[in-house]
């Protein structure tokens, strides 16, 4: 039943053997002299075949602790192959803190026989998984998950139907919700898509198959996102056609059957399996791990709440050794009932501004909304800066004039400057160049007389005008100026609105996400408004032509008139 490439170790002889059996990239980082991250040493066998749900021949490899005892273990479920980095980050790195480790590639990947389809079989190929385990000598009878991205959505979908030995979840930066990851807003998310599309296609076929890729992603993107049609423009990037990437453009609106099924997190509001939600201020997926977050308290499930200062990409390589820590502790807590690494604060959030971490009851904390009006005359938060246009004051204006206006040409678009985005242009950038734009408009306080400390959600109330029949997009983004003009972006967020049915002003609510923030004394807050962001998001191409076959450009004016309001969430 069983087939793999090493043997499992006979206890007489693990420390002699497990040099020799561990993955070649785990032995040159040992020779290079790096230690164990854990107090065990390692043993692997590879390539074990693991029965899916139909009976399909999925592969895995198996990290366990070269230590007497019983250990507990860590199913881990990838669609990214069982190389580098997964191989280190996951299954030695946590093996040797003491678990043993099953890493398997998902169906159709990784070496695994069968066809992958996002999003589908995780379910009962997970569950077939954990049958598996039960069979094996080693295993206590208790096993936990982790991981991150698409191996923490399988962990959602192992927990619409929780097997008995499943005891603790951690998520690190995952989805629950693919339509919102692929169209945040109602906007397609080009850049992120095209570039988890190549790691689809590329992770599990080897490092240097993989490297190329890169390569040739780096290359073709540029020109990849100034072409029409976008069904057709993706394609040199990746180097082949995606069925997934088709399907995706194929389908923009949540109610077509294409996403039937694949929103998941409402399995959140009836969990009982303790859970840590692990997210990222810069990341894609941060609004979904707080409504995770938010559903799992709802349900009264054991849950922990971790957000650091992470992309998606960084927050293993920024903070590993903490995100590490705090996910073994989740575990052996809930495992295996050692509860000694356990904080005490429910929630652990880092305060942008000042680079410290701060402890909370729960999130959000308690606030009061302090509201900021843009407008034409001075701002009246803190002190006068010299310039009397574009302000956020605390008074709404008392002339009936528009605040502001721009035109938005998808011939030469708006670009995006960091924020969430896979790539590693992601996080916190400087803005001045992009608000020197004429199709930017920025409203600023004055210098702030005293620190303003934001936690919490963060959203701006609009009223757009333009011309009837026009199709626009409104990108709202909160950012920190400091005393030398330099403008960086704390957080944001993008709508699309409908058709517009007349010229009279619409209402528009942008969710600029969440942050944890404090302004220091002296710099300034202010907000970005404009008509899109390229390539992190498809342009509108203002023709209302569907995005994937969208050819057709149209300019179009975009007027921001009084009653618009940024709504922060003060902490005092």
């Amino acid at each position: 039943m069983v087939a793999h490439s090493s043997t499992l170790y006979d206890k007489s002889h693990r420390h002699e053997e497990a040099s020799h059996d561990r993955p070649r990239h785990i032995r040159v980082l040992r020779r290079l002299g790096r230690r164990e991250v854990g107090p065990h040493q390692v043993g692997y066998s590879g390539r074990v075949t693991v029965p899916a749900a139909d009976g399909t021949p999925l592969l895995a490899d198996h990290y366990q602790p070269l230590t007497e005892g019983d250990f507990p273990t860590l199913l881990i479920r990838s669609p990214y192959g069982r190389g580098f980095p997964f191989a280190s980050l996951f299954g030695f790195a946590y093996a040797s803190h003491g678990f043993h480790v099953v890493l398997q590639s998902c169906r159709g990947t990784g070496g695994s026989a069968g066809e992958f389809t996002w999003w589908l079989n995780e379910t009962d190929d997970g569950l077939a998984a954990v049958a598996w385990l039960r069979e094996q000598p080693w295993f206590s009878g208790d096993f936990g998950m982790v991981g991150l991205s698409y191996l923490a959505y399988v962990q959602w979908a192992m927990a619409m139907d929780p097997p008995p030995e499943l005891r603790a979840l951690v998520v690190q930066v995952g989805a629950h919700d693919p339509y919102s990851t692929a169209y945040p807003g109602g906007a397609f998310a080009l850049e992120n898509s095209v570039i988890a599309a190549v790691s689809m296609v590329h992770q599990g076929r080897g490092a240097l198959r993989f490297v190329r890729a890169l390569i040739r992603l780096q290359r073709k993107l540029p020109s990849v996102v100034r072409s029409l049609p976008i069904k057709d423009a993706y394609v040199p990037a990746v180097g082949q056609r995606v069925p997934y990437i088709d399907g995706l453009l194929g389908n923009p609106d949540r109610d077509a059957p294409f996403w039937h099924g694949t929103d998941i997190g409402a399995t959140a509001e009836r969990l009982e399996v303790p859970t840590k939600v692990i997210a990222g201020w810069h990341d894609l997926l941060l609004d979904q791990n707080l409504q995770q977050y938010a559903r799992l308290r709802g349900a009264g499930c054991p849950t922990s709440l971790l957000i650091g200062p992470w992309t998606h990409t960084s927050m293993l390589e920024v903070d590993g050794p903490m995100v590490l820590a705090e996910s073994v502790a989740w575990l052996r807590a809930h495992i295996s009932g050692d509860r000694s690494g356990l904080r005490e604060s429910r929630v652990r959030v880092h305060v942008g501004g000042v680079d410290e971490w701060r402890d909370l009851a729960d999130w959000p904390p308690p606030a009061v909304s302090r509201a900021l009006y843009p407008t034409l005359g001075a701002g009246e938060l803190g002190a006068e800066a010299g310039d009397d246009a574009g302000r956020l004051a605390d008074t709404p204006p008392e002339a009936s004039e528009p605040v502001g206006s721009f035109r938005y040409d998808p011939a030469n678009p708006t670009p995006s400057i960091g924020g969430p985005l896979l790539s590693r242009t992601a996080g916190v950038r400087d803005n001045t160049e992009l608000e020197a734009r004429p199709d930017v408009l920025t409203f600023t306080t004055g210098a702030l007389s005293e620190p303003l400390e934001v936690i919490g959600p963060v959203s701006v109330e609009l009223w757009v005008a333009a011309k009837a029949g026009s199709n626009i997009d409104i990108f709202a983004r909160l950012c920190d100026v400091d005393e030398s003009g330099c403008s960086r972006n704390i957080c944001d967020g993008l709508f699309r609105l409908p058709a517009f049915t007349s010229d009279d002003p619409v209402a528009v609510t942008v969710g600029l996400s969440s942050t944890a923030h404090r302004f220091r004394h002296g710099h300034r807050v202010r907000l970005q408004i404009s008509g899109g962001a390229h390539p992190r998001f498809a342009r509108n191409t203002g023709s209302g032509e569907p995005a994937a076959t969208a050819t057709r450009l149209v300019a179009t004016d975009v007027t921001i008139h009084p009653g618009s309001v940024l709504r922060l969430p003060q902490v005092t």
